[in-house]
């Protein structure tokens, strides 16, 4: 029986000692949540006044609140009266242990956050990376997957496309076609150059403005050089390039011009 009595008696005073800090605790657990809720639809609004990517934001928004939650938790034991400077200790080391674990996952993961936040490239841009070129065909958060020009699908990490060199061919609304021509040295340059304009001026998908430009650009070993610069509208990149060169070849052998092949002249000495 007395026994039983210190038991009780211990209790009460635990209860005592430790009731008010635990409904303290709750009632902090219970009012941090919902702050936390509130702050994390109040950021989801935020994001996207701010046009932030839509597969961006559920993450930041989970990575906000899910850190605010651990503080959370960690201030609730602290006032129940746990020491809580051995658990963040070993937080802490498990943490740094599954980071260096999934280092490369983390960096990728890293990048297409940065890619997401500051868009140097979106879906349906055709762009260069890494070795590759292609139409992005989404923007994961650990990848991004482009479509070649011949139909294949490459798969890069995130990571390097992030930090590395980068070009994207759709973010101007025009580009520049840069073609050479060359014509043998007993050609009339001025009926060549005669040519080139005509053909240029027959392609109305070219723009005037900025205007084309042809020069002599080179006397090679075997070929006076044209440059050949012309702006047209993104989209017509290809066709104009390809239609170009097939239309100045066609002029050319009608209008008696020629197309040098590379030549190389070989002096033998025959005195050995």
């Amino acid at each position: 029986m007395d026994t039983l009595e210190r038991i009780s008696s211990k209790a009460w005073q635990l209860t005592l000692e430790y009731g008010p800090h635990v409904l303290m605790a709750l009632a902090v657990l219970i009012i941090g949540l919902w702050i936390i809720g509130m702050f994390g639809r109040a950021l989801v609004r935020l994001l996207k006044k701010r046009e932030v990517d839509p597969s961006l934001i559920p993450f930041l928004r989970g990575m906000v609140t899910t850190l605010l939650k651990v503080m959370l938790v960690l201030s609730v034991v602290r006032m129940v009266g746990v020491e809580t400077t051995s658990f963040i200790a070993v937080l802490g080391a498990a943490g740094l242990a599954v980071g260096l674990a999934l280092s490369g996952t983390l960096q990728n993961f890293a990048g297409g956050v940065m890619i997401l936040l500051f868009k140097p490239y979106r879906v349906g841009d055709f762009i260069e990376t890494q070795g590759h070129s292609g139409t992005v065909n989404s923007i994961q958060i650990f990848n991004t997957v482009l479509k070649t020009p011949d139909n294949k699908t490459v798969i890069l990490p995130n990571a390097p496309v992030s930090t590395g060199a980068l070009v994207n061919y759709s973010t101007e609304a025009q580009r520049r076609v840069d073609l050479a021509f060359g014509i043998g040295y007993g050609d009339d340059i001025d009926k060549a150059r005669k040519v080139l304009d005509e053909v240029i001026r027959g392609d109305e998908r070219i723009l005037g403005d900025p205007a084309p430009f042809v020069a002599v650009s080179e006397l090679a070993d075997s070929s006076v050089n044209f440059v050949v610069r012309l702006w047209v509208n993104a989209g017509d990149f290809w066709g104009v390039h390809f239609d170009t060169i097939e239309q100045v070849k066609k002029r050319f052998d009608a209008e008696g011009i020629s197309i040098p092949f590379p030549q190389m002249d070989v002096h033998v000495d025959r005195q050995a």
